[in-house]
């Protein structure tokens, strides 16, 4: 957060834009929240690096990109380090995707998930509602990523052409 303070100060901007309008509206109070809520979505596993934007993946095992919020920058500095494929929870809900890398959308609401049946790829909120577990969608979710990894199985925006344009990392504050 002291990189991220400082990012902010270079810019003359403070914390207040991040979280989204939509994610207070969602319950997150901060920018320290949603993070944290990153890094909760990862699972148990032990964070073995942190990258800085762009930077390439240099260990094996679950690596922490400390991206800005932003899903666009995200995702573009998400490619720049190397990613192949993508999982991107939401629980509001992006008509989001990428050329480069297949995106696997999955909602933290089964109402989203039914809404927009034709852009969500995974509904976790089966977890809530008491219909699935976490160990259930986790496998369901494993499933789905060895089968856009092995082209089986396109996700919805990958169907769909739903392609965004790749933002570069911007030096003036992305919130």
């Amino acid at each position: 957060m002291a990189w991220y303070d400082s990012y902010l100060a270079r810019g003359q901007a403070d914390r207040s834009a991040n979280p989204s309008p939509g994610n207070k509206k969602g319950g997150l109070a901060n920018v320290v929240e949603k993070a944290l809520g990153s890094v909760v979505k990862s699972g148990s596993s032990p964070i073995v690096d942190v990258l800085s934007p762009g930077e390439r993946v240099r260990k094996k095992g679950l690596v922490f990109a400390a991206t800005p919020a932003s899903d666009f920058v995200c995702g573009t500095l998400q490619l720049a380090s190397g990613m192949t494929l993508q999982v991107f929870t939401t629980g509001r809900g992006t008509p989001y995707g990428l050329a480069a890398a297949p995106v696997i959308k999955m909602s933290t609401r089964t109402d989203l998930a039914q809404r927009w049946s034709d852009l969500i790829d995974l509904d976790a909120g089966r977890i809530a509602s008491g219909e699935a577990t976490i160990e259930q969608v986790g496998w369901d979710l494993f499933r789905l990523i060895l089968d856009v990894a092995s082209g089986r199985t396109k996700p919805w925006s990958d169907r769909w052409g739903l392609f965004n344009a790749l933002m570069l990392f911007n030096p003036a504050p992305v919130t």
